[in-house]
């Protein structure tokens, strides 16, 4: 079911739930980033090995998300290790490094500008923020310098599922007691975030370059859809 289209009214929401990679930070830049590591890495160790292990847990991560209730946490492992014949437990410790670890000191560099202001003026309209995201968010969130309650991951024992399967959004709205018609999923991808809240028949609003004929869209965080809040908000905190 997909929420109809009216003029987003922030009086009308209590909880704003953010999507992590991509939605709060340039994915584009860090990966960049990211990858003159890699690169160096693998002249180090005269290797493209890494390289190939990423890029494939990267694919069966995204294939299994089209895959409803397949049970991605075991073979997100399993068919990266048979792919690239590597031990269960090699990609995991190589995917937690390189995807989960090695990233945090470059976050901030990467945050998108005037997120840490929409997040200080939804606090001081009284909504509640909360993080629902594929990945592991905890330290992103502290490494971008903002914080949510509750953070729900897909790979959190009582979620494990991937978007655009709803199961973590639906987390996220128990534990905050809060309507699906009085909530609002802030993310990046039509076919993942915007998937997930139209299935709890939830608005969203999608960071996109183009328009979308079922979903709200915005390019940056200063645009039109968040002068109501950024009006209010201290100039100290536009950032």
């Amino acid at each position: 079911m997909i929420p109809d289209r009216s003029p987003l009214d922030w009086d009308a929401i209590d909880l704003v739930v953010f999507d992590v990679d991509g939605t709060l930070y340039q994915q584009a830049r860090l990966r960049l980033v990211m990858l003159r590591h890699l690169i160096a890495d693998a002249f180090s160790a005269r290797s493209l090995e890494t390289i190939k292990i990423l890029r494939v847990f990267r694919q069966v991560r995204e294939s299994l998300g089209d895959l409803q209730g397949a049970d991605f946490m075991t073979q997100q492992y399993q068919q990266t290790a048979t792919r690239c014949h590597k031990s269960v437990d090699e990609v995991r410790d190589l995917t937690s490094d390189w995807l989960e670890q090695r990233p945090l000191p470059f976050l901030a560099a990467c945050r998108y500008p005037h997120v840490q202001a929409v997040f200080s003026s939804l606090r001081e309209h009284g909504k509640q923020i909360a993080v629902f995201s594929d990945y592991p968010a905890a330290d992103k969130l502290s490494a971008l310098g903002l914080q949510a309650s509750p953070i729900v991951c897909a790979t959190d024992a009582q979620v494990g599922r991937l978007k655009p399967d709803p199961a973590g959004l639906r987390q996220v709205l128990t534990l905050c007691g809060v309507p699906p018609s009085r909530a609002l999923m802030v993310g990046d991808r039509f076919d993942r975030d915007a998937a997930a809240a139209a299935r709890v028949g939830m608005r969203a609003l999608i960071r996109s370059s183009r328009q979308h004929a079922d979903f709200d869209t915005f390019q940056s965080y200063s645009d039109r859809v968040f002068a109501p809040l950024l009006r209010s908000a201290p100039m100290a905190t536009v950032t």
